[in-house]
């Protein structure tokens, strides 16, 4: 199976079965003075990722560190213990951090490395659709906080970025329509073409099959890309990527990142609620939303989330949106819809959450 090559400013992402293989050579050429390499491997993958990976790696003097992957221990007390266990063990910034895992392995993967030493070499190896179309693109890295998620962390960009779509394989199907959700999201704010593709392909992509979901995967990729690659510390081009996202993170803070609603969902929830503001103030048109909604119903992506499109819910997460990093006065910044394919401008749209609050009792 062909295995695609996306080619970023700064580094290249993998895409495809036994896209694995090509680690070795991938580390020899990228680190070629490295003689250590951590491994930091979510406990959630099969060991059979894990041995291969190492037998891959025979020839430097590797370590595995374990984590039970959740966003509560995605914190400053688990990045100091990883940091002490690097300086242990004398890593140098010639060596080597890799992750394995989803967004959460990748974000704090990505930070350790990012501030060890002042930079370490970083491999990130993706190992959910999530992470595969969102999180492994752009550089951010990031942990969370008592006031909220990602609050504290840098970008900071991996030597190479390997998407092995077997790991897939191994997950729920619950997980996959997380991943989905950001597939989705590029598609709705970016392309109308990817859009329709999605109508057809949908129940393709989350039964996984090969080449229709690395297609997606893929054209995911290089659609985030448009917009970190042009504004890569977000200061304003790149918070598009945010449609959704404001009131996503918001539940996820209410719901106290608890396994009751994951990320992927949570930004499901988001969009809809986004799309009916942008009807609600005449952004976007009638069919617009109905084209989105339909295919929610059609794939069935809300079933078992309409409890979380209740008002009352909406209205309790609320209040954690004014801890949302991504705004820079006291005001929050929405990015709404005007069409498939296409978002209104950041800053553009600015509420204080009092008027959040009306939109909402007028909406639900």
């Amino acid at each position: 199976m062909k295995i695609n090559r996306v080619k970023t400013k700064n580094y290249s992402i993998l895409i495809g079965e036994n896209s694995l293989s090509k680690l070795k050579s991938e580390v020899k050429s990228l680190c070629p003075k490295c003689r250590k390499i951590a491994i930091i491997f979510d406990r959630n993958i099969p060991n059979k990722f894990l041995v291969k990976i190492k037998k891959n790696l025979k020839k430097y003097k590797v370590f595995v560190f374990y984590i039970k992957s959740s966003e509560k221990v995605k914190n400053l007390n688990k990045i100091s213990y990883f940091i002490n266990k690097l300086l242990q063990l004398n890593f140098n910034r010639s060596d080597l951090v890799i992750g394995v895992g989803g967004g959460i392995v990748g974000d704090m993967s990505g930070f350790i490395s990012s501030i060890y030493k002042r930079g370490i070499n970083f491999i990130n190896l993706p190992s959910t659709l999530l992470s595969q179309v969102d999180s492994c693109i752009g550089g951010k890295t990031g942990i969370n906080s008592n006031y909220g998620k990602n609050l504290i962390g840098s970008f900071y960009n991996p030597k190479i970025v390997i998407s092995e779509t077997k790991f897939l394989k191994s997950l729920p199907k619950r997980e996959i329509v997380c991943g989905y959700a950001e597939v989705l999201k590029h598609s709705i704010i970016k392309d109308k073409n990817f859009f329709n593709f999605l109508k057809k392909n949908t129940k393709k992509i989350l039964s996984l099959e090969n080449k229709t979901l690395t297609t997606s995967i893929k054209k995911s990729c290089q659609i985030k890309l448009n917009f970190t690659e042009k504004d890569f510390k977000e200061k304003n081009f790149r918070m598009i990527l945010n449609f959704g996202h404001t009131f996503a993170h918001a539940l996820e803070i209410q719901n106290k990142y608890s396994n009751r609603l994951n990320h992927g969902e949570a930004v499901l929830v988001g969009m809809i609620i986004a799309t009916r503001i942008s009807k609600y103030k005449k952004i976007c048109s009638t069919n617009t939303l109905f084209q989105i909604e339909k295919i929610f119903q059609e794939n069935l992506l809300l079933k078992s989330l309409k409890k979380y499109l209740n008002k009352n819910e909406i209205l309790k997460s609320i209040k954690f949106m004014a801890n949302d990093k991504k705004k820079d006065d006291e005001k929050i910044n929405l990015i709404f819809l005007k069409k498939i394919g296409q978002t209104t401008l950041p800053g553009k749209h600015k509420f204080k959450i009092s008027q959040i609050r009306d939109l909402i009792n007028k909406l639900f």
